[in-house]
Protein backbone atom coordinates (compact mmCIF):
# COMPACT_ATOMS: atom_id res chain seq x y z
CA UNK A 1 0.00 0.00 0.00
CA UNK A 2 1.03 3.58 -0.59
CA UNK A 3 1.76 5.86 2.33
CA UNK A 4 -0.36 9.02 2.62
CA UNK A 5 1.48 12.02 4.04
CA UNK A 6 -0.81 14.80 2.83
CA UNK A 7 -4.43 14.97 1.66
CA UNK A 8 -5.75 17.78 -0.51
CA UNK A 9 -9.33 18.21 -1.71
CA UNK A 10 -10.96 19.31 -4.93
CA UNK A 11 -12.84 22.61 -4.42
CA UNK A 12 -16.21 20.83 -4.78
CA UNK A 13 -15.59 18.30 -1.99
CA UNK A 14 -16.15 20.51 1.06
CA UNK A 15 -19.53 21.98 -0.08
CA UNK A 16 -20.72 18.43 -0.90
CA UNK A 17 -19.72 17.22 2.58
CA UNK A 18 -21.22 20.22 4.38
CA UNK A 19 -24.53 19.92 2.50
CA UNK A 20 -24.87 16.35 3.77
CA UNK A 21 -23.56 16.92 7.30
CA UNK A 22 -20.46 14.80 6.67
CA UNK A 23 -17.65 17.30 7.14
CA UNK A 24 -16.70 16.32 10.71
CA UNK A 25 -16.80 12.61 9.81
CA UNK A 26 -14.59 13.32 6.79
CA UNK A 27 -12.03 15.21 8.91
CA UNK A 28 -11.91 12.31 11.37
CA UNK A 29 -11.39 9.75 8.57
CA UNK A 30 -8.74 12.02 7.04
CA UNK A 31 -6.83 12.20 10.35
CA UNK A 32 -7.01 8.41 10.75
CA UNK A 33 -5.59 7.94 7.26
CA UNK A 34 -2.84 10.50 7.87
CA UNK A 35 -1.89 8.71 11.10
CA UNK A 36 -1.09 5.64 9.01
CA UNK A 37 -4.08 3.49 9.99
CA UNK A 38 -5.25 2.56 6.49
CA UNK A 39 -7.18 -0.49 7.67
CA UNK A 40 -9.63 1.49 9.86
CA UNK A 41 -10.80 3.60 6.91
CA UNK A 42 -10.61 0.77 4.36
CA UNK A 43 -8.09 2.61 2.15
CA UNK A 44 -7.74 0.61 -1.06
CA UNK A 45 -7.22 0.84 -4.79
CA UNK A 46 -10.42 0.56 -6.78
CA UNK A 47 -11.04 -1.97 -9.53
CA UNK A 48 -9.55 -2.50 -12.01
CA UNK A 49 -6.17 -2.72 -10.33
CA UNK A 50 -3.61 -0.19 -11.63
CA UNK A 51 -6.45 2.26 -12.37
CA UNK A 52 -4.79 4.80 -10.08
CA UNK A 53 -8.07 5.49 -8.27
CA UNK A 54 -8.05 4.92 -4.51
CA UNK A 55 -10.76 5.35 -1.90
CA UNK A 56 -11.28 5.51 1.83
CA UNK A 57 -14.41 5.27 3.95
CA UNK A 58 -15.89 8.45 5.40
CA UNK A 59 -18.70 6.53 7.12
CA UNK A 60 -20.67 3.37 6.35
CA UNK A 61 -22.44 5.03 3.43
CA UNK A 62 -19.94 7.43 1.84
CA UNK A 63 -16.43 6.99 0.42
CA UNK A 64 -13.85 9.56 -0.67
CA UNK A 65 -12.26 8.85 -4.06
CA UNK A 66 -8.98 10.24 -5.31
CA UNK A 67 -5.53 9.61 -6.71
CA UNK A 68 -1.88 10.17 -5.85
CA UNK A 69 -0.47 13.37 -7.35
CA UNK A 70 3.02 12.63 -6.10
CA UNK A 71 4.47 10.17 -3.60
CA UNK A 72 2.65 10.77 -0.33
CA UNK A 73 0.25 13.42 -1.67
CA UNK A 74 -3.30 12.14 -2.10
CA UNK A 75 -5.86 14.32 -3.91
CA UNK A 76 -9.54 13.71 -3.08
CA UNK A 77 -11.55 14.36 -6.24
CA UNK A 78 -15.05 13.33 -5.15
CA UNK A 79 -17.21 11.89 -2.39
CA UNK A 80 -19.74 9.28 -3.39
CA UNK A 81 -22.56 7.28 -1.88
CA UNK A 82 -21.32 3.72 -2.38
CA UNK A 83 -24.52 1.89 -1.44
Amino acid sequence: MSEVLEIIENKRVRPYLEARGLYKQYLKAKQILLSGDQIRVHFKERQPQDSGVWSFRVNKQFRAFGFFRSPGQFAVSKINNHQ
